[in-house]
């Protein structure tokens, strides 16, 4: 039977704490939810931490854990969170290995949602990571890619930051890139987008034009295939880049490498650049498949 991404996440979580001893931390893991349906119903004995409400701490104390050899997953409930929760990965956990040959592999779950929330824990910022050295940037929205990520995490000893998007717990259905030749333009989405991305590529494709689409799962190191890279340099007006992050991060930095490897024109969507507020009148959303369609529609037609 499919699975979604939530219960795979469930089982993962599980299969971490009773099988592998890890440990999982974070702010109200067995609060009303258990964090979107996410986290098997295990207690502090189980090796289930609840952190306080002291942000900035959390970090630290994760980082002792995996200086212990204990593995923790440490959950942030919303990926804004992250600029209080992150200081003690990116400077401690994340540099321990090149500094004193001392591994902190740490497994961060940063999960991004937007609508309603306010201007602090909306939306996706995998950007925050991203500059520093010693981590490793993932964004899985399916299953088998989740549980290909575990698994690597298990084997290596870096730091991983997982950029999860709630949009996708339901999700059963695996991404197929379409990376044939001599397309009119390529889609590449990152995170959230890449559903949206498959619903504009069918819209455009019903009116004529042939798009290329590019799932991006590892964010840094970034991996695109041999024939991505060629199924950009090939195409007519090159790419458009979407991500669930505010364009001058990861976006512009992964779009100026595409352009040095292909000499193709790369554009960007992301979120807009404003503080989203905590109504819907005031959101501050992922680009849309009309948004990204007109967008594509533009680029097209430039001569």
């Amino acid at each position: 039977m499919e699975k979604t991404v939530r219960e795979t996440i469930k089982n993962i979580i599980k299969n971490h704490l009773t099988k592998k001893r890890g440990k999982v931390f974070g702010q109200c893991l067995t609060a009303v939810g258990w964090v979107g349906g996410t986290l098997p119903e295990l207690y502090e004995k189980d090796g289930m931490i609840e952190l306080s409400m002291a942000d900035v701490a959390g970090g630290g104390i994760v980082a002792g854990s995996a200086l212990m050899k204990e593995k923790p997953i440490y959950v942030i409930r919303y990926q804004g969170f992250n600029w209080y929760n992150c200081p003690m990965i990116v400077n401690y956990a994340a540099k321990s290995k090149e500094i004193w040959n001392i591994p902190c592999p740490v497994f961060v779950r940063g999960i991004g949602m937007e609508g309603g929330i306010g201007p602090v824990a909306g939306s996706s910022h995998h950007s925050l990571y991203y500059r520093m050295p010693g981590v490793k940037i993932v964004s899985p929205m399916t299953p088998i890619e989740y549980k290909k990520i575990y698994s690597e995490f298990m084997k290596d000893d870096d730091v991983y930051y997982v950029s999860e998007h709630r949009g996708s717990f339901n999700n059963k259905k695996e991404f197929q890139n379409n990376i044939s030749n001599n397309n009119d333009l390529v889609i590449i989405a990152i995170s959230i987008t890449r559903f949206a991305a498959i619903e504009a590529k069918k819209v455009l494709e019903k009116e004529g034009y042939k798009i290329g689409l590019i799932h991006i799962l590892w964010i840094k190191p970034l991996k695109i295939s041999s024939k991505g890279y060629k199924a950009i340099k090939t195409s007519k007006k090159g790419a458009l880049l979407l991500d669930d992050d505010y364009v001058d991060g990861i976006s512009n930095s992964i779009a100026n490498k595409i352009n040095i490897k292909t000499q193709k024109k790369i554009e960007t969507m992301g979120l807009k650049n404003k503080t989203a507020g905590a109504h819907k009148n005031v959101d501050n959303l992922p680009p849309s498949v009309k948004e990204i369609v007109n967008k594509a529609k533009r680029i097209l037609s430039e001569k």
